[in-house]
């Protein structure tokens, strides 16, 4: 795929200026019903080396990968490592992992937040609104929000993660609902979905249970983080062949 290049701002006011400019643009509706094939992506870096994206495409009918893209830009060329603006830094290593793909995907899984952000705009909505597609972000930890209620052991439990400084809403009695805390497998550390662009609160965490897992990731996404290890430990670029 060939999106659009990708904004670098010069500082950290021009990243978020674009940040709530695009989080009016996120769609919070649609659902994975029709999705046949997703990219998962994930990133690696190691300390003074480049940062190096995998983009693993994964067919939802299967169960299995198809084939998987790596892109990698040195260290120094990328946007600095600031929380909450993560997507400056690795969106761009993303999108040339995508293109590297040769293959349109139907919906994007990315490590990390969707709409649980304190901008509204994490790096599965930005690559969400870049891109067009549907998108959805899973991350091993919670950036913004608060968990309401007890998260129960049992897999598949799941209790709302909310925002206190937005207006109102039902679950959240004191904020709008911004993503879900999930156990995805039995006492195990939850993880934290929220919806990025073109799916809906209720929808992205049913697309997430209904992904194989044989760790607390989506098996897709899990696939992405061995693939981006990899690919970074040997050198990897380009289209990858599966099998």
């Amino acid at each position: 795929m060939k999106p659009p290049p990708f904004p670098r701002p010069v500082d950290l006011a021009a990243a978020g200026a674009l940040q709530r400019e695009l989080t009016a643009r996120v769609e919070l509706a649609g659902s994975w019903a029709g999705v046949r094939r997703l990219a998962a992506l994930d990133a690696s870096i190691r300390r003074g080396g480049p940062l190096v994206a995998a983009a693993v495409l994964w067919d939802v009918a299967a169960g299995r990968v198809l084939a998987v893209g790596v892109a990698r830009v040195a260290a120094d060329e990328v946007f600095p490592y600031v929380p909450g603006y993560l997507s400056f830094r690795e969106a761009p290593v993303y999108l040339a992992a995508l293109e590297a793909l040769g293959a349109e995907p139907d919906a994007l899984l990315v490590d990390g937040q969707g709409i649980a952000h304190p901008r509204g705009l994490g790096i599965a909505a930005h690559l969400g609104v870049h891109t067009g597609l549907s998108s959805l972000g899973v991350a091993k930890s919670r950036l913004f929000g608060e968990p309401v209620g007890a998260l129960a052991e049992e897999a598949g439990a799941a209790v709302p993660l909310c925002a206190e400084n937005a207006p109102v809403g039902t679950p959240c009695v004191r904020g709008r609902q911004v993503g879900w805390v999930v156990r995805t497998r039995t006492r195990v550390k939850p993880v934290y979905v929220s919806p990025g662009h073109r799916i809906g609160m209720n929808e992205a965490l049913a697309a997430v249970l209904a992904l194989p897992r044989k760790t607390k990731l989506p098996e897709p996404l899990r696939q992405a983080h061995l693939w981006a290890g990899r690919a970074r430990r040997l050198g990897l670029v380009g289209r990858q062949d599966i099998g």
